[in-house]
């Protein structure tokens, strides 16, 4: 997630992080929003971004206590494009096989682009976009392409993304052509002033062998540059749990010289003064001017209210309570030889209300029917064919919940 943060002095000496990684991140971000939110006001930064790696699963909460902070909350995400179109699931290579390690990343399957919610209408399409990357595109992670990108790009403020972006991925493999081509594409899409060319430097070689192809680009389509930080954590002391946090996504250990790690260094929620301070030059100051720009651009809402629907019910009943008087008379008329022995009744009535029915503490017995294990014939067949516990209700037998005697 790129973290995006004002600083309250003036535009000459704000930042804001647009490449943060939070606690929703697919087990990359250890950034909680609590600690996030609060060193964004000790620093002075009034505005931040989410982006987690290929979701927005925590867009509202981060509205929420964003917005309850004091913070401005950006609502973006770090897709995961196709590098062809979503649906061929194969690896792809743009290059040679000695360029295998700076070609498309996850093997072949995706590279990456950041993506944040200019307007409500734009944080709409970005949850669209995220949806239908995991129905229509899933390959290795949830993926997008260009034709979808298209068809939902309104109200969307986009960039070339981190090294692993088409972009940068095109000039590490010697493609400037294709990386044109590429850059171009985006512009057209998003439409011209909204997409931006991102660098970010955390001392590694990948980010600063396509810096002067990106000047390039950016010079030659007439784009504009804005300066990131890959932020995973909060503040600089918490580097060792985030290495912790990737070996639990990786089944590796900390003792194994070969586990996945983040190379460089400075993935955490700079200082605007920090940022600023890293390069004089003039690309990188204006990049570190956009993002305020996006900042104020930025400005999201989500509606408030409770949108479950509510059903009438008799006088004197709660919706909890008439739920289950009717799973009672449901479990009654479907299955009355069940209702009637020992405790099926009451314990029904506890699994409609209750998660805790699928606890180590409960266990169920099956009752006896034409489809049930103790049957004979091809219903017999069928369970026997099964385990006999199992989680859930099959469609051909339901269970009598009982508690059992242990535990």
């Amino acid at each position: 997630m790129t973290a995006a943060a004002a600083d309250h002095t003036g535009h000459q000496d704000g930042f804001v992080h647009l490449h943060v990684h939070t606690e929703y991140s697919m087990l990359d971000g250890a950034a909680r929003l609590k600690d996030m939110f609060a060193q964004c006001e000790r620093e002075g930064m009034s505005a931040v971004a989410m982006t987690d790696h290929g979701n927005l699963y925590g867009a509202y909460d981060f509205w929420s206590k964003g917005t309850k902070a004091g913070i401005k909350p950006i609502i973006g995400i770090e897709a995961y494009v196709a590098p062809e179109h979503r649906r061929h699931r194969q690896p792809v290579r743009w290059g040679t096989p000695a360029q295998k390690d700076d070609d498309v990343s996850g093997a072949g399957a995706y590279t990456h682009m950041t993506l944040l919610a200019e307007t409500t209408e734009g944080m709409h399409n970005l949850f669209r976009l995220s949806s239908l990357a995991s129905l229509e595109g899933y390959f290795r992670k949830p993926r997008m392409d260009r034709e979808l990108i298209a068809e939902h790009a309104k109200g969307i403020i986009a960039t070339t993304g981190c090294p692993s972006g088409e972009v940068q991925t095109r000039l590490r493999l010697g493609q400037y052509p294709q990386a044109v081509e590429a850059a171009a594409a985006y512009r057209d899409i998003f439409g011209a002033g909204n997409f931006f060319v991102e660098i970010m430097d955390h001392g590694l070689s990948i980010e600063q062998r396509v810096r002067d192809g990106l000047r390039r680009i950016a010079k030659e389509l007439d784009l504009p540059f804005v300066v990131t930080n890959d932020s995973h954590y909060s503040v600089e002391a918490d580097a060792k749990a985030h290495e912790v946090l990737l070996c639990v996504q990786t089944g590796s250990n900390m003792a194994d010289p070969g586990r996945f790690k983040f190379d460089g260094s400075g993935y955490y929620l700079k200082t605007p003064q920090e940022m600023r301070a890293a390069f004089p030059d003039e690309e990188w100051q204006s990049g570190c001017d956009s993002t305020l720009l996006i900042a104020e651009r930025a400005d999201v809402t989500f509606q408030s209210q409770n949108l479950m629907p509510l059903f009438d019910v008799p006088a004197g009943e709660t919706e909890e309570s008439w739920l289950r008087q009717e799973v009672r008379r449901g479990m009654d008329r479907r299955y009355p030889a069940a209702m009637t022995t020992g405790a099926g009744s009451r314990s029904s009535t506890r699994w409609a209300s209750s998660p805790r029915w699928a606890s180590a503490r409960t266990s169920w017995s099956w009752p006896t029917s034409s489809c049930g294990p103790s049957a004979t014939g091809s219903g017999s067949a069928r369970a026997a064919a099964r385990p006999q516990a199992a989680w859930w209700p099959t469609p051909w037998a339901s269970p009598t919940w009982t508690r059992s005697s242990t535990g």
